[in-house]
């Protein structure tokens, strides 16, 4: 889907921000657990007396912003930036982020950096993720962006990283059921979690049964098998062996199927590209696919479809678009690996996840909602 139309998409998101009837206690309110050790975020300053937040993720493909103020239940969005920068791009092969990437990536922080400033931002977390800690010169980037850019990145460890995308998507879970599968596709690593129900405990990250970050993304999966021509063998392929790296986690969290209830959960640009693709939208609508249910059938026929498409169908697609048509049917290996290791009759569509797990937790430590209420 068309990064513009992302970033406006994320620009309307208002503080309600469970739809299709989740409850917005789960993603907003200071049930959040306390107790938790400080994380290192960044000043600026005060501008303005209402408190602003500012959520990066840098990925292995996306540069991806949020700045937000609270509102009842959640936050307002109030800025937005998303670029793909291809972070990883070569990382595979040669353990190290190549120079052209970090040259894409700088300069999207810059922006970032741009539009925290003008939004007055008063305090901010800016991660990335899976190629800063598998590149050799990770730590390397990292002072280069606080040199150019003036931005403190920091590295986040494999179960922050799964923990902050349950945090950020757990309000679409069904609040019956007593078993999710919570998955985020990412660029260079799969993020996926085995969670509770909500009489287990009230804080998302509370609920976690088991977890583990795999070692397949769109990116990295597209650079080992290619992903211009991608046949029904190949595909096929891709899917058998991302299955196999998700064995281990699949045999801990063997039980998960069997709770009352249980459905799929799933956060990335794969599966909202999915879902865009099966509503037929011309332009990327957040309100659409955010909470979308979607019936196993509905995807096995996407999928299909994909799969049938060459790649200059895939570029010429609204939802998919030529950055990403290289990249679009790793992900749906890895969505269909998932699928068929936890059978669901219907997954969960997120348009949510990172960012919005790390706004929550930074206004949850500044007991920003409580301070609503006494005002």
């Amino acid at each position: 889907m068309a990064v513009e139309d992302r970033q406006q998409a994320d620009v309307a998101m208002v503080a309600s921000m469970p739809s299709n009837g989740a409850d917005p206690c789960a993603i907003g309110s200071p049930s959040l657990a306390a107790n938790r050790p400080p994380v290192p975020t960044q000043s600026f300053g005060w501008r303005q007396a209402t408190a602003t937040y500012a959520a990066l993720d840098l990925g292995t493909n996306n540069c991806r912003l949020l700045i937000a103020r609270p509102a009842q239940h959640g936050f307002r969005v109030v800025d937005a930036f998303s670029r793909i920068v291809r972070l990883g791009e070569g990382l595979s092969a040669s353990g190290r982020l190549a120079d052209t990437a970090m040259d894409r990536a700088v300069e999207a922080l810059k922006i970032c950096k741009g539009k925290m400033t003008h939004r007055g931002v008063t305090r901010a977390r800016l991660v990335t993720t899976e190629a800063c800690r598998a590149a050799t010169n990770g730590l390397d980037f990292v002072r280069r962006v606080a040199e150019e850019a003036d931005l403190k990145l920091e590295i986040v460890d494999q179960r922050t990283e799964a923990s902050l995308a349950v945090t950020g998507c757990a309000a679409l879970a069904d609040p019956a059921a007593e078993g999710v599968i919570v998955f985020d596709i990412g660029g260079g690593s799969t993020e996926i979690v085995w969670m509770g129900g909500r009489s287990q405990a009230r804080d998302p990250a509370g609920r976690i049964r088991e977890w583990a970050s795999l070692p397949i993304g769109v990116v990295s999966v597209a650079e080992r098998y290619g992903g211009v021509d991608v046949g029904r063998e190949l595909f096929e392929r891709m899917v058998e062996d991302c299955g196999e790296t998700l064995k281990p986690f699949a045999k801990r969290a063997s039980a998960a199927n069997a709770a009352a209830g249980f459905h799929l959960l799933g956060t990335s640009g794969t599966v909202t590209t999915v879902a865009g693709i099966h509503l037929g939208l011309p332009r990327y609508d957040r309100r659409m696919v955010d909470g979308l249910w979607m019936e196993e059938r509905e995807i096995l026929t996407v999928i299909d479809r994909l799969v049938e498409m060459d790649y200059a169908a895939r570029s010429a697609n609204a939802c998919i678009g030529r950055e990403r048509a290289d990249l679009v049917l790793a992900g749906c290996a890895i969505f269909e690996a998932i699928r068929r290791a936890f059978p669901s009759r219907k997954v969960r569509i997120a348009d949510r996840g990172l960012r919005e797990g790390i706004l929550l937790r930074m206004m949850h430590e500044d007991r920003a909602w409580w301070r609503r209420k006494q005002a």
